[in-house]
């Protein structure tokens, strides 16, 4: 990418300049190209979408102390320039939906979503993160952490400082740190119930009336020190490592609306919310009784369910009831299905469950492609079927029709001919063989993807009538979290990608409204005006994307987590430089060495200056 620095302006100096010593000579002359340097950077001649959903036009960004100070045809100069001719400029993305709680204590770079063009992401959601705690609770909180969000516990328990007890103090111990994002942090329900109920409280009993009084006066003093919101879970499929389901499961309404009571006492903060929604018109009474009564913002996870294919209609229609009557309801959409990856170095494959695979599982992986290249074992492990257990490694570690091969360029919108049962119905060998055989590829590193929502009918039309409704915003990147079986940090590059340029079944959606989608609106889903478009006095936190060469890596298993922990990470190509507060942080998807971001201590308001524009 074309970084330069601007040459100095020829100065010409008169004949008293001239009769100066060479050294007053040089000291004039850098006066003079101080004074040139209107800006710390200027972005040139790039195709800018700015965020706020108006047409791509073409123009310069200068940028001064952090801020966006111009956006157009800019004469100035400054101190760096990115030529950009030809290449999309927009706003950084903010990912309202991330799971960085653990990883930003010991990580200065909150990967993946930094590769993607992020520059803020807010963590803390479902319900689950680490404070506050007691000393008592941290195996407890680490082991919810790991059964919901996939991150084992020896990464946890070694990585985590522990630095901290209360809400105020985790964010204390973060504002200590440096980042390559901002990073906004919720309050927990799981954390903050075990603290002020104990035991009481991972039993799921009901809460009393003193014990709201003090979750709403800890809601409170967390708003109060910067919480961006309070999050919770009403969802089965949230359990902890042993299997018992989080302590918010069944949570009543005095008790979640007594807590958004306490960010109303706060006068901030935002409510997310997760349920299965098996009674859609009671939990969404109950969403709107939160809101009601405390005038706090929510949003809530939305996905097409395979069992219920139809029921995020009905929601988008009770959102769209609640906002015609005032309450800010949005809902969080994925823009392409939520997928399980199997394979031999992840935390599932289709032989988890198979008594012969068992027999190797705890090889290293070299020695298991090896025995499974071995044609008796190879015979005797296809010849017999896997242990029998409901839910959900049954429904996905057997389901051949919903089962895809992911190679290299992997389209995230398979056809139905195209899952392995489908093509074991049209060669002849087993769905069970092909998915052997296409583990075995990559020395044993191949990967099967097997999307669980979003993809009821093998079409993303849905994804795309939820991403275009106005109650909605893109979010359940999920980032930090899953890391042996998902991988949807990757979200804001799809978007891009799928959505406006690559859809080959299906409508698209408009380049600037996609970027609006993932800057503007999540900014402001999030109270962060401060952020989110290209204007004279926003944070300087951009973008330049050669759009026509950007795409998705395929994802692959890194060792990198505290105790050699691995996870799976995918990268992107075409982001020739990410820009946080001003300071570039990527250049050609590579560290610079840059951490401007900080931890948000709460909403982030708009300068006067942007305000008064």
């Amino acid at each position: 990418m074309p970084i330069r620095a601007p040459a100095h302006a020829r100065t010409r100096l008169d004949g008293r300049a001239d009769r100066r010593s060479d050294r007053a000579k040089q000291t004039f002359r850098d006066e003079i190209a101080v004074a040139d340097h209107a800006y710390d950077l200027v972005i040139r001649s790039g195709s800018i979408a700015d965020g706020s959903g108006s047409s791509v036009f073409e123009g310069d960004v200068g940028v001064s102390d952090g801020r966006i100070a111009a956006v157009g045809a800019i004469s100035g100069r400054g101190r760096e320039e990115i030529d950009a001719r030809g290449k999309l400029v927009t706003p950084g993305f903010v990912d309202v939906h991330t799971h960085y709680d653990g990883q930003a204590t010991w990580d200065e770079r909150l990967q993946p979503s930094s590769w993607h063009g992020c520059t803020t992401v807010v963590m803390g959601n479902c319900g689950v993160g680490f404070a506050p705690c007691r000393p008592a609770d941290h195996d407890r909180l680490v082991r919810l952490m790991e059964g919901v969000e996939d991150i084992p516990f020896p990464v946890l328990s070694q990585g985590l400082p522990w630095n901290w007890e209360t809400y105020p103090d985790y964010l204390d111990a973060l504002a200590r740190r440096k980042f390559d994002v901002d990073v906004g942090a919720q309050l927990p329900h799981a954390a903050l119930r075990v603290f002020v109920m104990g035991e009481r409280g991972v039993e799921r009993e009901p809460a009393t009336a003193e014990d709201i009084a003090q979750m709403a006066k800890i809601a409170q003093a967390a708003a109060e020190a910067g919480a961006l919101g309070f999050s919770t879970s009403r969802t089965l499929n949230h359990r902890d490592s042993e299997g018992r389901p989080t302590p918010t499961l069944t949570a009543e309404e005095d008790e979640l609306v007594g807590i958004a009571m306490g960010l109303k006492a706060a006068g901030a903060g935002v409510l997310q919310f997760v349920s299965d929604f098996t009674d859609p018109e009671a939990e969404f009474a109950l969403m709107r009784a939160m809101v009601r009564k405390s005038g706090r913002p929510l949003s809530f996870s939305l996905l097409q369910g395979h069992v219920a294919p139809e029921k995020w209609r009905l929601l988008l229609d009770r959102t769209a009831e609640a906002n015609a009557e005032g309450l800010k309801i949005r809902a969080q959409v994925a823009g392409r299905p939520v997928g399980v990856l199997l394979g031999l170095e992840l935390t599932m494959n289709p032989f988890s469950k198979n008594p012969v695979y068992r027999e190797i599982a705890a090889l290293p992986l070299a020695e298991r492609v090896a025995a499974m290249r071995d044609s008796a074992f190879r015979e005797r492990l296809l010849d017999t079927p896997p242990v029998a257990e409901p839910g959900f490694a049954r429904s996905t570690l057997q389901n051949w029709s919903n089962m895809f091969r992911m190679g290299p360029d992997f389209d995230y919108e398979p056809l139905r001919s195209d899952s392995l049962q489908a093509i074991a119905d049209r060669g002849g060998a087993s769905p069970q063989a092909l998915a052997l055989d296409a583990m075995l590829e990559s020395e044993g590193r191949g990967i099967l993807y097997v999307p669980f929502l979003n993809y009821a009918g093998y079409t993303l039309d849905p994804a795309h009538d939820m991403l275009m409704d106005p109650n909605t915003v893109p979010g359940l990147s999920d980032g930090g979290a899953h890391v042996g079986m998902i991988c949807d940090g990757s979200f804001p590059t799809y978007n891009l990608v799928h959505w406006t340029r690559d859809r080959r079944r299906g409508a698209r959606i408009a380049l600037e409204k996609m970027v609006a989608m993932q800057t503007a609106d999540t900014a402001a889903l999030m109270g962060l005006s401060d952020r989110g478009m290209l204007r004279p006095g926003l944070r300087a936190d951009v973008n330049v994307i050669d759009y026509d060469r950007l795409k998705l890596a395929q994802p692959i298993v890194v060792h990198d987590l505290p105790a050699g922990g691995r996870r799976l990470m995918q990268k992107a190509e075409g982001y020739l430089a990410t820009i946080v507060g001003g300071e570039t942080t990527y250049r050609d998807g590579e560290p610079t060495g840059a951490l401007p971001g900080r931890l948000l201590r709460g909403a982030q308001g708009a300068r006067q200056a942007m305000a008064a524009g």
